[in-house]
């Protein structure tokens, strides 16, 4: 059994790990409310973005075409891994490895390329057999401009230039605090709104649905202005895989951190009881070897 002072010394131990997983819960739900924020100031943003382009296809005539929309025979695939880069946030990381490698079974490694978002990737799959194209780390969970225009820049000049035919991306959407969910999307290339708006009609009111729609003067040419349009598209895209992988992060870490700081009570209690077990077990034992001393003077 263990001594009154290991005891209190692991209580002190105990009570230390809960400051720090106290400070970091709040630290986590202090970046969580600003990650909330920016998400939700992201999505109507996207939102307007796609109804735009729809609203553009529904009115321009003929095929609309842009290096972006070509669908092309896939021989090279790129998947973008969006994780944390520190830990201590429950099963958030593996979750997302683990949805990583059910794709990436799928082909073999000359097949596919990986771009990590993420020092937790980086460490996870530079000892794997899969080549890494590019890896951007040191975010610390929080959106940079310029980082991200950088990792666009460098999928969509991969994908004109025909070093990928194929780009997905996998990362946690943000639902709420306790709720975000693993979503592997495709980005590259991107649907033609003009396709799929033809595809979502029925044979049957096809016709009726071309006399229906609305004859937009473009001014430039429809060309031009998808050509000023999607390089925003595409950066809008990305920014709001990452805004809900961080806000995503922050409420997994934070969620933690609080069952982590639960336990640390738990556990104190469960010591603090041991040790008052103790110190009454070794006071009765002192009280005894002085009432047993005395009468063995008396006797």
């Amino acid at each position: 059994m263990a001594t009154l002072k290991e005891i209190r010394s692991r209580i002190k131990s105990v009570k230390s790990t809960r400051q720090i997983t106290k400070a970091m819960e709040m630290v986590a739900a202090a970046k969580l409310r600003r990650a909330q924020q920016r998400v939700a100031e992201a999505r109507p943003y996207a939102d307007r973005m796609n109804d735009m382009l729809g609203s553009l296809a529904e009115g321009a005539s003929g095929d609309i075409t842009h290096p972006y929309f070509d669908n092309r025979e896939v021989k090279k695939r790129t998947l973008v891994i969006v994780v944390s880069d520190r830990g201590l946030c429950g099963s958030f990381n593996a979750r997302l490895l683990r949805a990583a490698d059910d794709w990436l079974a799928q082909y073999s490694t000359s097949e596919v390329e990986l771009v990590v978002v993420g020092k937790r990737a980086l460490d996870y799959y530079k000892s794997r057999p899969y080549p890494i194209a590019a890896s951007y780390i040191d975010w610390g969970g929080a959106m940079e401009y310029e980082k991200s225009k950088s990792l666009v820049s460098f999928l969509t000049k991969r994908f004109v230039d025909g070093e990928t035919d194929l780009v997905n991306v996998i990362y946690a959407s943000f639902v709420s605090t306790a709720k975000n969910i693993v979503t592997n999307e495709q980005y590259l290339p991107i649907d033609n709104p003009a396709s799929a708006a033809d595809t979502s009609v029925s044979s049957e009111k096809a016709s009726e649905s071309k006399t229906s729609r609305k004859e937009y003067i473009f001014e430039p040419s429809p060309e031009k202005i998808y050509a000023s349009l999607l390089p925003s598209y595409a950066l809008t895209k990305m920014l709001t895989a990452l805004l809900d992988s961080f806000a995503s992060e922050h409420s997994a870490r934070m969620i933690a951190m609080n069952t982590a700081t639960t336990a640390a009570g738990d556990m104190i209690d469960e010591l603090t009881l041991n040790y008052n077990k103790a110190r009454q077990g070794q006071i009765t034992k002192e009280l005894l070897e002085i009432v047993s001393g005395a009468e063995a003077l008396n006797g």
